[in-house]
């Protein structure tokens, strides 16, 4: 329908994966390619080490580099304060003591003082240096001079803000905070390299973006905390209740995420890449006076809390209306540039403000969910309240091809060959814009004469399904009649993927699929997964009741004698290795390649070695509730479990054709109850709505 993201890295389609049966490169390969062959590997130096993003990521790829023998160099000045070392219960955390000692004492720490490198560098036989000191571009030339001096070879990658290559002189690595968590990595060279491919096959997540200031990401973080700034010289309204606000309409929390990064550092660094953008491109970047005073004196944003509850700053409609115009006014502006440049794959622009910048709905998606013409007037009301910024850098002419399957297919994503074709799902968390595209791959590949699909993730910015986008359920805490439209419509679109083609794959890589993604995979008529993802129904805990079929449809398709294992799976909201639900939930698990394989051989009829697991039209007699469980953690548990006990007798008691709408109304029924309300859906909504 679109170009894959995939194809952007250089490794071709996702299709062409399961055709081949293998991923189209691997990490032992490009170790050697990057790093030397084993017994002579060189190092992977971080100079800026004990900075925040330098110790993240020294981490990051510690972690990912350790087992294959390639050493960690950090580098820093002496003096600086210990960075790496705070990291290390962080990583005992995740890891093990064991594991995070091993991956600690892999990390070499050496001093330098800024003119010279340390004697013992040489020995390590440096291979790449990620560069993550200050963003000062004279100091980080002559870095680069020093390194080439002594190692003329060495592969060198700027974690920069805002510098691009062309005034650099190397290649563009910007992680996203938070930097040892976050696997997104922003890349400006001229054609994907190898270390672009070893971040991919390592499990981060790479992202071309085109060589201009600030990239992708700090265009659309730096500009919305701009836009705070903008509405506070306008308002006097305070950084902290402006932050409430802009979360509750975008998502986003501009002052609170600099306060968290550290405010000195980060104020710095936001102002620096307003600071070039509007020397670039004029007024709708330049920083404002308050930006300024907090970069010279490293103030934080948010006053102490005692302070915060003295205001309390409502706004009327029309005052709700004059923020969104400043804020997502000046927003659409610079999405307008991007655009406009052709910055990155318009997926990639969408993904990484919501993987990123913490957007609830993607920049572009909240475009083309507005619709051109109203974009547009929010932008012209913009500029009646900021007349300079409409000067300069506003391109409306972008929005022409808002019908565009580019700009129609964010999320979702369909190739063919001809007779199989692949859905490709590249948003970690079910919403109904996931839902929308996928009703239109699935009418594309019907309209297309492909009778078999195999359903996965993107193999690139998705690496997990974790589930329904609980930001959906807001309405449905209130209403019911919302509750039951979620409910039934993501059923009903999820089911075509059984009733309207001649064999459905689902395919499962990543770390875990749960939820609301599981119960969409397991409408295909085969689950093939990987032996270590991790698979889940994590509703009772949240409280919800599953409301995708998730309570008759496995039931459908198991024997009886499997139903107890189901109903544990369902009422207890633990985890399980899919290799641990062979024959009751998946079908077949395996290692990578065979997993690949097997998908391929079943969605092409190539094998019967997998008996397909027919769903039981009629109504079910005989499902046995009753079953020893531990006692709920919470009241909100216990209700939960009642409620999806009450949901699997009641859907099951009744024909498929039936039970969709039986187990729509239980899921609306609960979502109103006072345990949903109590329990993480309803705080969150009481968080972000109620500013």
């Amino acid at each position: 329908m679109r170009q894959s993201t995939l194809q952007t890295l250089g490794l071709g389609n996702v299709l062409e994966i399961f055709q081949n049966g293998k991923m189209p490169v691997d990490a032992d390969n490009l170790i050697d390619r990057v790093f030397g062959e084993a017994g002579n590997r060189g190092a992977l130096v971080i100079s800026g080490a004990n900075g925040i993003v330098g110790a993240g990521k020294a981490m990051q790829f510690g972690s990912r580099l350790e087992p294959f023998g390639v050493p960690i160099v950090g580098l820093d000045f002496p003096g600086t304060a210990d960075g790496i070392g705070k990291q290390y219960p962080g990583l005992k955390d995740t890891f093990g003591q064991e594991t995070a000692q091993r991956i600690m004492a892999n990390i070499i720490r050496l001093n330098y003082n800024g003119s010279s490198l340390p004697d013992e560098l040489k020995d390590l036989q440096p291979r790449f240096l990620l560069e993550a000191i200050p963003e000062i571009l004279d100091v980080k030339k002559a870095h680069y001079r020093l390194f080439r001096k002594s190692f003329p070879e060495i592969e060198i990658r700027s974690v920069t803000s805002g510098f691009p290559a062309s005034e650099l002189g190397v290649g563009i690595a910007h992680p996203a905070f938070p930097h040892q968590v976050n696997k997104v990595w922003e890349i400006v060279e001229d054609k994907p390299s190898d270390i672009t491919k070893l971040l991919w096959s390592l499990g981060l997540i790479p992202v071309p973006v085109s060589d201009h200031w600030s990239f992708v990401l700090d265009v659309l973080f730096c500009g919305i905390t701009l836009a705070g700034l903008r509405y506070h010289e306008a308002t006097n309204m305070p950084f902290w209740k402006i932050d409430k606000y802009i979360r509750k309409f975008v998502g986003a929390n501009p002052f609170r995420a600099h306060d968290v990064i550290g405010a000195k550092g980060a104020s710095f660094l936001t102002w620096s890449c307003l600071h070039h953008l509007g020397n670039t491109y004029g007024e709708v970047f330049i920083p404002t006076i308050d930006l300024t005073e907090h970069k010279d004196s490293g103030q934080n944003w948010y006053p102490p809390d005692h302070f915060r509850p003295l205001v309390n700053w409502k706004l009327d409609d029309q005052e709700s209306d004059d923020l969104l115009n400043w804020v997502l006014g000046s927003l659409f502006q610079m999405t307008s540039l991007l655009l406009y440049e052709n910055r990155s794959h318009l997926s990639h622009i969408n993904a990484i403000g919501e993987l990123c910048a913490q957007f609830r709905s993607g920049i572009i998606a909240t475009i083309r969910n507005t619709g051109a013409d109203k974009v547009i007037q929010r932008v012209e009301a913009y500029h009646k309240l900021h007349p300079e910024a409409a000067a300069t850098a506003w391109h409306p002419e972008v929005f022409e091809n808002i019908g565009d399957p580019e700009w129609q297919q964010l999320y979702v994503n369909a190739e063919h060959n001809g007779k199989t074709g692949v859905i490709t799902i590249n948003r970690e968390s079910y919403n109904n814009d996931v839902d929308s595209e996928l009703n239109r791959a699935i009418n594309w590949l019907k309209s297309e004469n492909i009778q078999n699909v195999i359903v996965t993730g993107d193999f690139h910015l998705a690496t997990q399904m974790v589930g329904a986008d609980t930001n959906e359920f807001f309405p449905a805490l209130d209403n019911k009649d919302e509750g039951e439209r979620i409910a039934r419509t993501w059923s009903s679109t999820v089911r075509r993927l059984h009733n309207e083609f001649k064999v459905s794959v689902g395919y499962i890589n990543g770390k875990r699929c749960m939820g609301g993604f599981l119960e969409l995979m397991i409408h295909c008529h085969y689950l093939v997964t990987t032996d270590d993802v991790k698979l889940g129904m994590p509703e009772v805990t949240l409280p919800v009741v599953p409301g995708m079929e998730g309570c008759h449809w496995p039931f459908r398709k198991t024997k009886a004698e499997y139903r107890p294992k189901l109903l544990r799976f369902l009422l207890l909201g633990k985890q399980m290795k899919a290799k641990d639900t062979r024959g009751w939930l998946t079908d077949f698990t395996g290692p990578q390649e065979e997993a690949l394989k097997m998908a391929w051989k079943l969605a092409n009829n190539e094998t019967r070695e997998i008996p397909l697991r027919k769903v039981n039209e009629n109504a079910l007699a005989g499902i046995d509730t009753d079953i020893s469980l531990p006692d709920p953690d919470n009241p909100g548990m216990e209700a939960a479990r009642k409620a999806i006990m009450d949901t699997i007798q009641g859907s099951c008691g009744v024909s498929l054709s039936d039970a969709l709408l039986v187990q729509s109304r239980h899921s609306a029924d609960f979502m109103i109850s006072k345990h949903c309300k109590a329990g993480m859906i309803g705080s969150a909504f009481k968080q972000v709505m109620n500013a």
